[in-house]
């Protein structure tokens, strides 16, 4: 899928032929040092009690992940052989809807971009308009904040990414506990890795509201600069996030975490058939392409449907799907027209 992006402070004269965070890839050194206007200092972001989860209602469980192939015949949906998850499981009985961004940044995402409380009330609309499109699934709405982002900045380190402080991290809990909502904390690892990222995070793994996105888009094994080429993950990869994720829910009693890989090109996730399942985790694979309806129709056939795992997700860009004929960006109405449904939605 060829794109072409808007520049970015940090690089300067580079064409981008792609993006999944196509308003910015990346976090300029301004965004570094000052928030967002509107942004607020947290005030209570200490995880929820343990709490005590029903057992598993399979039955249930089954008819839900079997109404989420939509009809599909072809035996690829729903996926076989997937574990149940554990009491507390959030998909598929409820379906996510995101605000997607960095606070630093007004043109990461709808996250950032507004302020807070102007944010939240945008996501209850989207909330709302979602519970109309499909009155049978409940829906569970989710901030998902960029914690690591990729820069052409190369840092201290060279590793051309920023770890967001955890005060930032904090005012998305905050927030997220404002509207209800559940948390994700994404990662960009650019000329880092996965393995040595995640870890970094766990203080806030452990809290039962948080779960994780991680974008191929923007690991760049190669060491090409992230902007110049579209990056990969390999299934190990995703099975060290699924393992820790795993290990993780078992040493503090959680209920599964949800775990986010974005795509929309083949290359992005490689050895698919090799992803391993966990019952402590529940995978969402989210086709992250921007463009025209019948584009993003094509991507989502061509490199989401094709290539079962667990869930499905989709993302809608508020600004870069209205750049080309119709100008239209997907309604939930259209959006569930998809074999399968998505269960987790994201908006950028």
């Amino acid at each position: 899928m060829k794109r072409t992006l808007l520049s970015v402070t940090l690089l300067t004269a580079v064409l981008l032929l792609f993006s999944n965070c196509s308003q910015s890839s990346t976090a300029s050194k301004e965004n570094k040092v000052l928030p967002a206007k509107g942004s607020v200092a947290p005030v209570d972001t200490v995880a929820p009690a343990t709490v005590v989860y029903p057992p598993l209602n399979k039955v249930l469980y089954d008819t839900l992940v079997k109404r989420l192939a939509h009809g599909d015949t072809t035996g690829k949906w729903p996926v076989k052989g997937a574990p149940y998850p554990l009491p507390g499981a959030i998909l598929p009985f409820k379906r996510v809807v995101a605000f997607y961004g960095n606070l630093y940044s007004k043109k990461m995402g709808i996250l950032g971009e507004l302020p807070p409380n102007e944010m939240l009330a945008k996501l209850k609309g989207e909330v709302k308009n979602w519970e109309r499109a499909d009155p049978k699934t409940p829906v569970q709405p989710a901030l998902h904040y960029i914690a690591v982002v990729a820069s052409g900045d190369p840092g201290k380190d060279k590793m051309y990414r920023h770890r967001m402080p955890f005060k930032q991290i904090d005012t998305i809990l905050y927030l997220a506990k404002k509207a209800h909502a559940i948390v994700f904390l994404d990662i960009q690892v650019s000329l880092s890795n996965i393995r040595t990222e995640l870890p970094l995070l766990e203080k806030y793994i452990e809290m039962p509201q948080v779960h994780i996105g991680i974008d191929p888009e923007f690991s760049m094994k190669d060491g090409t600069l992230p902007g110049r080429k579209i990056g990969t993950f390999d299934a190990d990869d995703i099975n060290y996030v699924s393992g820790y994720l795993a290990n993780v829910v078992r040493k503090h009693n959680l209920p599964p975490k949800i775990f986010i890989v974005h795509r929309f090109t083949k290359k992005m996730v490689t050895n698919y058939k090799n992803i391993k399942l966990h019952k402590e985790v529940q995978f969402v694979m989210n086709m992250d392409g921007w463009g025209e309806p019948d584009l993003k129709l094509g991507t989502y056939r061509n490199f989401i449907y094709p290539e079962p795992v667990q869930f499905t997700g989709f993302k809608l860009f508020y600004k870069n799907d209205l750049k080309k004929a119709p100008h239209h960006m997907l309604t939930p109405t259209e959006v569930l027209k998809f074999k399968p449904y998505p269960i987790y939605i994201q908006y950028q």
